[in-house]
């Protein structure tokens, strides 16, 4: 799920799920962690690359990972049934370990890149906004879905790359971005006929990397007790195995739609 390679004091971290639109299965996220802290622990790296196989970089969290129909019964008035937190427990620490993955991108002690194509979508769209460096092609679209079940992840982030304003709008209102206004808000830094293959192609460093660690410190005020806490209050509320569910219905009822 994860192809890992270094050359030239660069470490390259691709995503390999592509029919699967490269969507973060629980081993793959677990996989990514993984490498992204042996990247960390070798301090000849001074540069990580995020990129990915396929048509999309990535589609989000993967849904076809819960099961089918209804995920907890419910209730003639619609209310969960308490034994509903049986469910929601293994869905909540599947999501924590998405936002360890993002806070360790966004604090990583040296230059991070991410080089994206096609759907740039949920928890995609919040890894993509981790990066120090964002590339895409100009068909890349993004998209931040999950305020749609309920849930509060990598928005502070994305507030903190286009400003509160515009990250509000984007999530609440659960609309696709294309390149030209991505590039515009700042979410992506550059939109490029083509990724780039090789470190070559990317700008050089003119710092070491416990400088460019220190700049970064600098400039980012660490708030992961405060993301993590964001993220699990919004999941508080019991019945969140079947907000996403319902989400993952109507998403694939929309897609069915005639057009």
């Amino acid at each position: 799920m994860i192809e890992s390679r270094h050359a030239d004091h660069v470490a390259w971290l691709t995503l390999a799920r592509p029919e699967r639109g490269n969507a973060l299965a629980e081993e793959m996220v677990e996989a990514l962690i993984a490498a992204l802290d042996s990247a960390l622990a070798d301090t000849t790296v001074h540069t990580l690359v995020l990129d990915a196989q396929g048509a999309h970089f990535c589609t989000g969290f993967d849904l076809g990972e819960l099961p089918a129909g209804d995920a907890v019964a419910q209730t003639s008035g619609g209310t969960a049934h308490q034994g509903s937190a049986a469910t929601d427990g293994p869905l909540l620490w599947r999501f924590t370990r998405i936002e360890h993955l993002l806070a360790l991108l966004w604090h990583a002690p040296l230059r991070t890149v991410v080089l994206a194509r096609g759907r740039v979508w949920g928890a995609g769209a919040d890894l993509f906004a981790t990066c120090d460096l964002r590339l895409a092609t100009p068909e890349a679209q993004w998209r931040f879905p999950g305020a749609g079940f309920g849930l509060v992840l990598g928005t502070r982030r994305l507030a903190a790359l286009v400003g509160q304003p515009q990250a509000l709008a984007w999530v609440a209102e659960g609309r696709r971005i294309d390149a030209g206004a991505a590039l515009a808000a700042g979410l992506a830094s550059e939109i490029v006929p083509e990724l780039p293959a090789d470190i070559e192609a990317l700008p050089a460093l003119a710092v070491d990397r416990a400088t460019y660690a220190r700049l970064k410190a600098a400039t980012r005020p660490d708030l992961r007790d405060a993301d993590l806490a964001a993220l699990v209050r919004s999941a508080a509320m019991p019945g969140l195995a079947t907000r996403v569910q319902r989400f993952r219905q109507a998403a694939a009822q929309a897609r069915a739609a005639p057009r």
